[in-house]
């Protein structure tokens, strides 16, 4: 089964028609105010909008109101919601779509987090101090290999770029994998060409495993 790509902090429309245009499966909305590719309601009621129907709207939260995600999911038209900050078990079971807890993975002691939550799959991000995603830092790949085990969707984050999301999907072999910095031309700006790239790789080598 081919890899699903998904293509994290999109500010633009145009972006947006370049990721869908690129291949990618899914793109994904930052509602964290404190993140540089950060969109407003409005902004990703937009996006939204200008997509074609196959492709996912992932909604990104970091700590979010439950009334805001609630407003953002109905509002933009979102399928997934990504939880990226300290929410409990229990807060990310109270939507009705599919949701993914993302954990900034340190060391072993990262893996014994995720089978307390009952979300749908996992996104596995590196652990960089002060940062929630988006630094270009890469993290050892034997754990997410390891957190396959839970039997949940992985999707792999952290650090990939179109030069070797090939070697993560044949090592990791994960449901999805996640990219915001290494297709950028600045944070918030994508690059068109390194998204067509990037898809590329990921799903040509996905087939081959």
């Amino acid at each position: 089964m081919s890899v699903t790509v998904k293509i994290c902090g999109i500010t633009s429309e145009a972006d947006a028609l370049a990721a869908a245009e690129a291949g990618a499966d899914a793109i994904g909305l930052m509602f964290y105010e404190g993140s540089p590719r950060h969109v407003t309601l409005e902004q990703a009621k937009a996006i939204s909008a200008a997509l074609p129907p196959h492709v996912m709207r992932v909604g990104v939260f970091v700590n979010a109101e439950e009334a805001f995600v609630h407003q953002a999911l109905t509002e933009c038209m979102l399928n997934i919601l990504q939880f990226h900050g300290d929410e409990t078990p229990e807060e990310c079971s109270r939507y009705p779509v599919m949701t993914l807890k993302a954990f900034r993975v340190q060391g072993e002691e990262t893996l014994a987090e995720l089978e307390a939550f009952p979300s749908a799959g996992y996104l596995l991000d590196a652990y960089v101090k002060d940062a929630l995603g988006g630094t270009g830092a890469t993290f050892n790949w034997d754990l997410a290999v390891r957190a396959q085990e839970f039997g949940k969707p992985i999707f792999l984050a952290g650090g990939l770029t179109p030069e070797n999301v090939a070697e993560a999907v044949r090592k990791v072999q994960p449901f999805g994998v996640d990219v915001s910095s290494g297709v950028e031309i600045e944070p918030g700006r994508k690059d068109a060409e390194q998204m067509r790239s990037f898809v590329a790789a990921a799903k040509e080598h996905s087939r081959l495993v």
